[in-house]
């Protein structure tokens, strides 16, 4: 029996499905999350769904349905009978709800990440996915759940973002097949798209300003990399989470191929990595304790900006 086949079965027996999702969601790991929680409600199978402290989301996602519905992690079922993880690629990211998946009766993970750890009971894998929203809407055809309109809202976000608005090289006929089946709902995507990509409050613009200012380009290496303190987010009142699309802007640079954004925070620093070659980023990230994908990755690391962005380039080789 296939992986996809297996979890249809674990979940359509199970009276509870508990879902969660990786710490700091993006729009891929809650968008995942949620069109399975809301597709577990409507066909009235009881479900919860939550991710780790700090138990909020960046601005960019608060138009998501089903966020009205999930459950604070200090509430989350500590021996659930099945549990699903989704975007997660190990157990570290769980962080207070790697216990529950360690005590539950059978540990469902949806992933397309290259670098899962494969910590479930059945490992719900596609390295060649888009997305793992990509796999929610497998496993959806695969139940005979039909999609509803907040369900495919939930889904395009997943794609959406992990494509970089189809503009990546994991934009595959699958997924525009996806977006097309999707778009059918009516889906504000406009309002979506403007939300998720364009719209930042005025700080958040000076703070990008201040970052592109300090960026450093090593020619030799081909590589771009620029950094924000904790000084800079507390300057400017913005949040760390506000600041996840920075490295989009870093990764234009056109003489680079790799580009990096460094985020200090209170545990170290967060890295961001991108590739736009045959260049593999997550075998970098692999080294620091992260994981990705070959042209998107991202660790943590409890040093400071200064000593892990000299470590970083140390692995790339000059030019």
């Amino acid at each position: 029996m296939d992986a996809l086949e297996r979890t249809a079965e674990v979940i359509e027996r199970s009276p509870l499905v508990a879902l969660a999702c990786h710490v700091t969601p993006d729009g891929d790991a809650l968008g995942s999350m949620l069109a399975m929680h809301l597709l577990c409600r409507s066909q009235d199978k009881d479900s919860v769904a939550s991710w780790p402290e700090p138990f909020v989301v960046a601005p960019h996602y608060t138009y998501l349905p089903g966020l009205d519905l999930v459950t604070k992690p200090a509430d989350f079922p500590q021996a659930p009978p099945v549990m699903v993880t989704f975007d997660c690629g190990s157990l570290d990211r769980l962080n207070e709800l790697a216990e529950p998946a360690r005590e539950a009766g059978e540990l469902i993970v949806v992933d397309h990440h290259v670098t899962n750890e494969s910590y479930g009971t059945v490992n719900l894998l596609d390295a060649d996915a888009a997305a793992s929203a990509v796999m929610v809407y497998r496993l959806a055809r695969r139940l005979g759940w039909p999609l509803t309109r907040d369900v495919a809202i939930c889904l395009y976000t997943g794609i959406v973002t992990d494509t970089g608005r189809f503009q990546y090289s994991n934009t595959s006929p699958e997924v525009l097949e996806m977006a097309t089946e999707l778009s059918r709902f009516d889906l504000p995507i406009a309002d979506m798209s403007r939300q998720l990509f364009e719209e930042h409050r005025f700080s958040y613009l000076q703070l990008v300003a201040t970052a592109l200012q300090r960026a450093e380009l090593d020619q030799q290496r081909r590589f771009v990399a620029t950094w924000i303190t904790a000084n800079d987010l507390e300057r400017f009142g913005v949040e760390m989470d506000e600041a996840e699309g920075l490295i989009d802007l870093v990764r234009r640079t056109a003489e680079a191929d790799v580009s990096c954004v460094l985020k200090e925070s209170s545990e170290g620093t967060k890295v961001s990595l991108r590739s736009v070659t045959d260049f593999d980023v997550s075998a970098i990230a692999m080294k620091f304790g992260g994981g990705g994908h070959r042209a998107a990755a991202g660790f943590s690391d409890a040093r400071p900006i200064s000593q892990v962005l000299a470590d970083i380039k140390a692995q790339i080789p000059v030019r």
